[in-house]
């Protein structure tokens, strides 16, 4: 055991509105008081911004044993930017995760490495935390380029940030050809990833690099978490479509403990 904190984040996507949150996380609430958490376990849920505040004010009032984690933001702080929020509106909330760069972002939103990584920026400058997302796509798996992909992605988003920053920061590989199509990276597949991530942090901020969490995300299931978990270097679990349901979610949160 590494002593670093599992974090299982469930990413709701563009799913509910803030009737349907509350009903979710209401429902989550209860199973997680009625099973608890395992010890070293942390969960973090991404509501749509329509639907933070609701479940801000559920989980502050209820005392729900979660964290509030948002699914992206706008690297300015304001301006003129129709349609977008940014870091220092989430912080406001309470927000403590902020995803940065998932692939459903750099594939329909154009988000670049240089994008991603002022999101960062924006997200370390308000005191919250990046979950950053990297991955590659099935062709780039097929040419033999995943690692190298992978790692450049690391390096664009963490090159040059203080240790603790990267230490604080949470890494989520989701490899785009697993991600809602029902196939799932093998644990060894997963291992040998994340073991690659965490030599490239080390490579840019050295011993830091062994306090970073590197999630797994990839249709996650209450099925697979349990081996995924057991999966060398997997810190967590980026949960998709899964974490809309709430007792299998609740599965997932307690899964390999």
């Amino acid at each position: 055991m590494t002593g670093r904190t599992i974090l299982v984040s469930g990413n709701w996507k563009m799913n509910g509105n803030h009737f349907e949150a509350l009903k979710l996380v209401q429902e989550l609430a209860a199973l997680l008081r009625a099973g608890g958490l395992p010890a070293g376990r942390e969960v973090s849920l991404h509501p749509p911004f329509t639907s933070l505040r609701t479940v801000q004010t559920a989980v502050e009032t209820d005392r729900i044993p979660v964290q509030l984690g948002a699914q992206t933001c706008h690297y300015e702080d304001r301006g003129a930017f129709t349609g977008e929020v940014s870091a220092e509106m989430l912080a406001k909330l309470n927000v403590t995760y902020v995803l940065a760069g998932h692939s459903e972002r750099r594939a329909y939103a154009g988000e670049t490495d240089e994008v991603v990584r002022r999101k960062v920026d924006a997200i370390v400058r308000h005191g919250m935390r990046p979950i950053v997302c990297v991955g590659e796509s099935l062709e780039e798996r097929q040419a033999g380029i995943a690692l190298d992909k992978v790692r450049h992605q690391v390096e664009a988003a963490f090159v040059g940030r203080p240790a603790a920053v990267v230490a604080e920061a949470v890494v989520a590989y989701e490899p785009i050809w697993a991600i809602g199509t029902g196939h799932t990276a093998t644990p060894d597949d997963a291992a040998e990833m994340c073991a690659a991530i965490r030599a490239e942090l080390a490579r840019l901020a050295g011993s830091a690099a062994e306090a970073t969490r590197i999630q797994y995300g990839g249709s996650v299931t209450s099925e697979n978490a349990a081996d995924l978990l057991a999966a060398k270097d997997v810190d967590g679990l980026l949960v998709g479509g899964a974490s809309l349901d709430a007792t299998g979610f609740a599965a997932i949160c307690r899964a390999g403990a």
